[in-house]
């Protein structure tokens, strides 16, 4: 019998004043990885599946922000998630055009 893999969660914050760097705030696997996943659809907060990437940033520390080797990976994700916010905004504009 095949077992399932233990999901597995990271969240990133970026502060760009005060930070070089995305700075890990919250992971986890299994239990602690869904309720991460969950708070961030509760909250709006896009997420983003790249099993690869959420290994790498699991070895993290809390609150440390992520190492150079990781700065392409994370921006290419920041990239994407930035692209779909401007779309979705876009969109709401043109069903409500008195937001604009």
């Amino acid at each position: 019998m095949k077992r399932e893999k233990r999901k597995k969660a990271v969240a990133l914050t970026f502060n760009e004043a005060a930070d070089p760097a995305p700075r890990v705030t919250a992971k986890g696997q299994g239990r602690i990885a869904e309720a991460i996943i969950q708070r961030a659809r509760e909250n709006d907060v896009p997420v983003r599946e790249d099993p690869s990437l959420a290994e790498l940033l699991l070895k993290i520390d809390l609150d440390e922000v992520i190492p150079e080797s990781l700065y392409t990976a994370v921006a290419e994700i920041f990239a994407l998630i930035y692209r779909a916010d401007q779309r979705a905004k876009e969109l709401r504009k043109d069903k409500n055009p008195q937001e604009r």
